[in-house]
């Protein structure tokens, strides 16, 4: 009796979004189209998964980004060595901050730094450090290797540039942090980077960091495989 009255639920409701009388927000409808300024949701993480074989709906978010705010390049599938082939990327060069060098990434792994960048560094620095973020600096998103280097094992999320390592910020007013020497301060600054570690969950599938391990010392690594491991 459960079971029927359950499914005769599910068709009520499903006739109901049919016929318009229930709309569910963009936000939290898988189907709908990905918007950089829309709330974060966990459907946000499966919307960012769906674009990883759709270039041009994921081209099309990041073009939803406001007052030509992000410069990037589209880039053609390549092979930048043989055993690591690069599909549905983009050349990232500066959104509302500058890069200390541009980066390659997946689209949907472009799309998820600037809507972390939107979402939660950026109110983050403001709120904790009273000024903007105006430069990231990282040490690469692409790199042709096995996790942690090994000769044998599983491949990177570098390998196929899913991943960014972030090792510092300078803000507008000047400041500059890295986590090597700021992680462990108790004050605005230490405050800071783990607030900018826990945003990053909200897009990320994965965020490593200083809390990880030793390996992870120095970075963040942002990465798209899993959903929301925050260490």
């Amino acid at each position: 009796m459960r079971s029927t009255i359950i499914i005769l639920c599910l068709i009520a409701l499903g006739v109901a979004f049919q016929k318009g009388l229930i709309e569910i927000p963009r936000h939290w409808a898988p189907w709908a189209p990905l918007y950089i300024d829309d709330p974060l949701t966990p459907i946000t993480h499966l919307k960012l998964k769906r674009l990883n074989n759709d270039r041009e709906a994921c081209l099309a978010a990041l073009d939803t980004v406001p007052d030509n705010e992000l410069h990037y390049t589209p880039l053609a599938d390549y092979s930048p060595a043989a055993s690591c082939p690069l599909t549905n990327i983009v050349r990232m060069q500066s959104s509302s901050v500058r890069f200390n060098q541009s980066f390659v990434a997946t689209c949907p792994m472009a799309l998820a730094w600037v809507m972390y960048e939107r979402h939660a560094l950026q109110p983050a620095a403001q709120e904790i450090m009273g000024s903007r973020v105006a430069q990231v600096n990282h040490v690469g998103s692409f790199a042709c290797r096995n996790v942690y280097g090994r000769e044998t094992g599983r491949r990177s999320e570098h390998a196929t540039a899913e991943a960014l390592d972030v090792v510092g910020f300078q803000f507008e007013n000047g400041q500059r942090i890295t986590l090597i020497n700021h992680w462990d301060n108790e004050g605005e600054t230490g405050e800071f980077l783990r607030a900018a570690r826990d945003g990053a969950c909200g897009t990320f599938g994965n965020v490593l960091g200083p809390d990880y391990n030793a390996a992870h010392a120095d970075h963040f690594h942002l990465g798209m495989r899993g959903f929301r491991l925050c260490r």
